[in-house]
């Protein structure tokens, strides 16, 4: 089934992905990064590209831009 995701430009997706684990520096522990599993990347649809998604996000009241190839992308909630 191929989804036409033109059609939630302007829409938040709730992305699920299969396991991945990132680095995140926060509470560290003897000079040891904390380490986070991440699986959902949630934002605004951007663009839509031949290999994945553009989304707008904040974090620490900051924008950024997640490109989450189609190959990552495990289950799409849309609001």
């Amino acid at each position: 089934m191929k989804i036409d995701w033109n059609n939630f430009k302007s829409k938040t997706l709730n992305i699920t992905m299969p396991e991945n684990y990132g680095v995140v520096y926060g509470n560290e522990k003897v000079n040891h990064p904390t380490f986070y599993e991440i699986v959902f990347k949630t934002g605004v649809l951007l663009e839509v590209y031949d290999d994945g998604l553009l989304l707008e996000s904040n974090r620490d009241e900051k924008p950024y831009k997640i490109f989450v190839p189609y190959n990552s992308i495990k289950c799409v909630e849309i609001f």
